[in-house]
């Protein structure tokens, strides 16, 4: 799956402006809470030599999608780590809203804290994981080897002898394959997308599974693989449990911890198990050094900034500037026992952003989503709310170099005029950029081009000042469910008014939240749609054709452009990393061209406070800052 990113603060955070990163094989531990969506990490040049090399049949302790991995067989740790940290001790953290759930892996219900439905963080373990300090490349856990074919239509995995579920029982080459059907069959829509060109799952022996495809050539497929999380089939199939329903029955799992106490919808508590079979894989040295990780959960996240003022929690990642600048006075930060850190990434920031769903009529007319960008004001928002701190997005690939720049030329060009009579002309004479104001508040001169717009669409103004055309109004509500957006919702609602346009901003709990979001009901969101350093499979749950009327997808805007399908397909088949970028650069300027949202801002560091009796690693990966993975409780500062 790549090191692929949520923004998993956006909804259940104070999220103004900041991306925290999320693999698609990340415990939700290191965000401390959790919504969804996905980013990136550095990339490597393609090298063709070294990836024959990796694609071949003999097996291999780690995979690369381009070059080679970065750690060889015999490595003792990664560097990120510290191997002799400390064991012992109590995590405490926070999450905002409630859960219903210890089944993360379906639509239904809202999982707790601390597993998510691509690894399930502390419970479940994959085939292979990836390394946090190098792009998309994956070291055996489950699995001891990997083979790959030559031609990439088949991938092999030989499983630990040692691994072991929690019940003692072994992880079995029969448990890959019934996870893997069930979660294509009864898991989240995610999944059917995601492993769109797998023709089969195998059982070859006890502890040999092998997957083959139906495409030859889809070179990340073999890894997106590998990260799956695997399932005990033997759990699952028993008596009373019901794979495609919610539970907080504590799961049997392969991970590092099991669940020890569940209060439901208030608190989760894992404990780490003193008998997990891979404690000792040079992977995970210097990893899980917490006995218990506490997860408490909190309504209100001005709540729960006090609760970690007051001690209640340890770490908090702070996504507010104007929070960050004036609500950390307290006495513990001033004497030192909470520690203030603004730590630089290379995190890549996606594209957070004003969601249109384009499945309301309302919003159907590509004029209408162009128009309403010019009444957001983004200058004076950053100025007033954020202390000028965040930076504007202008791409869906956004801090990488997968982003599109200045107009398409080279392969991306050659890319885009096969295209050129199905897509607008602008792509190919134009550079996006989102309206801009002089930040003085007054937006005249942009409101002026939004009514401009507007009547040239159709949209007249009625008796009551609002805009109509063909009986429709122009009104929509804001859904989300966060209320720390309402100061920068306010000011975009008051400038649609003033060019006759009716919004209101609606939070509701996330709960109700994910499952308006699921099946597609509502008018327009606040939303992240994250990427990798790979972008590839995923990319059809995001925007393929097929995927906008399957409740659950990430598909949230509705995008039904055949130019797209094509383009990801042509991206999901990339034959080197030069091709990779040419076809995200011309998918990015396609999107854009339609103005399927407003974007809104990054920020490219970690604001994170802790209090002193919790360590970290001198050196941080710069994709996430692992907090529930690699930091540790101190013992001697604690007393």
């Amino acid at each position: 799956m790549k090191i692929l990113f949520f923004n998993l603060f956006l909804f259940t955070f104070v999220v103004p402006g900041f991306s925290v990163p999320q693999s698609k094989a990340q415990s939700l531990g290191d965000a401390i809470a959790a919504h969804a969506v996905e980013v990136a990490p550095p990339t490597q040049v393609h090298n063709s030599e070294q990836d024959s090399e990796t694609a071949s049949p003999d097996p291999h302790h780690a995979i690369a999608l381009h070059g080679a991995p970065k750690y060889g067989p015999d490595f003792t740790h990664l560097d990120y780590v510290n191997p002799e940290a400390p064991k012992g001790g109590t995590l405490k953290l926070s999450a905002i809203g409630s859960f219903d759930s210890l089944n993360p892996f379906i639509i239904k219900g809202t999982p707790v804290a601390g597993l998510n439905f691509l690894r399930s963080g502390f419970i479940y373990e994959s085939l292979m994981q990836n390394a946090w300090d190098e792009p998309f490349t994956l070291y055996g856990i489950l699995a001891e080897s990997i083979e790959i074919g030559e031609e990439r239509d088949w991938v092999a995995f030989t499983l630990r002898p040692e691994a072991r579920w929690s019940d003692g029982r072994p992880v079995t080459a029969d448990d890959v394959v019934w996870t893997f059907n069930t979660l294509s069959s009864k898991g989240a829509p995610f999944f059917k997308a995601y492993y769109h060109d797998v023709k089969s799952v195998t059982a070859e022996s006890a502890r040999r599974v092998k997957f083959e495809f139906a495409v030859k050539g889809n070179a990340e497929l073999p890894l997106i693989v590998a990260e799956m999380a695997v399932l005990p089939k033997h759990y699952w199939e028993a008596e009373g449990h019901d794979f495609s329903q919610t539970s907080l029955e504590p799961p049997v799992g392969s991970g590092p911890y099991r669940v020890d106490k569940v209060e439901p919808g208030r608190a989760i508590e894992y404990v780490r198990r003193d008998d997990w079979w891979g404690k000792d894989l040079p992977f995970f040295k210097g990893f899980y050094n917490f006995d218990r990780v506490r997860y408490d959960y909190y309504r209100d996240s001005n709540v729960a900034l006090e609760a970690f003022l007051s001690g209640e929690y340890d770490v908090k990642i702070e996504n507010t500037a104007k929070l960050w600048a004036t609500a950390y006075d307290a006495q513990a930060v001033k004497d030192g026992r909470i520690l203030k850190e603004e730590i630089a990434n290379e995190s890549p920031a996606g594209m957070q952003a004003f969601v249109y769903n384009i499945r309301r009529p309302v919003f159907a007319d590509k004029a209408v989503r162009r128009a309403l960008a010019y009444a957001f004001d983004f200058e004076w928002s950053n100025k007033q709310f954020a202390y000028g701190t965040y930076t504007r997005t202008d791409s869906y690939f956004e801090n990488s170099e997968l982003a599109s720049s200045g107009l398409p030329e080279g392969e991306e060009l050659d890319i885009l005029e096969r295209y050129r009579s199905r897509i607008p002309d602008e792509v190919f004479t134009q550079t996006y950029e989102p309206p801009v104001t002089d930040g003085s508040g007054n937006a005249r001169k942009n409101l002026k081009t939004a009514v401009d717009m507007l009547e040239a669409a159709g949209w007249k103004t009625g008796p009551d000042g609002m805009r109509t055309k063909d009986g429709v109004r122009l009104e929509f509500e804001i859904l989300d469910s966060n209320p720390q957006f309402e100061r920068w919702v306010l000011p975009f609602i008051k400038n649609l008014e003033r060019i006759g346009v009716k919004a209101s901003f609606r939070v509701v709990d996330t709960a109700q939240y994910q499952n308006r979001i699921n099946s597609f009901d509502f008018d327009m969101t606040i939303s992240s749609f994250g990427q990798s350093g790979s972008p590839g499979n995923e990319q059809r749950d995001f925007w393929g054709s097929d995927k906008a009327d399957m409740e659950g997808s990430r598909n949230l805007i509705g995008i039904k452009d055949p130019v797209v399908d094509e383009i990801i397909e042509e991206l999901i088949q990339a034959q080197s990393r030069e091709d990779l970028v040419a076809h995200c650069r011309a998918l990015d300027r396609v999107l854009l061209a339609d103005y399927y949202v407003i974007p809104m801002w990054h920020f490219p560091k970690w604001r994170i406070a802790h209090w002193s009796t919790i360590k970290r690693p001198e050196t941080l990966s710069d994709i996430s800052p692992l907090i529930s993975d690699t930091w540790w409780h101190d013992g001697k500062a604690a007393q």
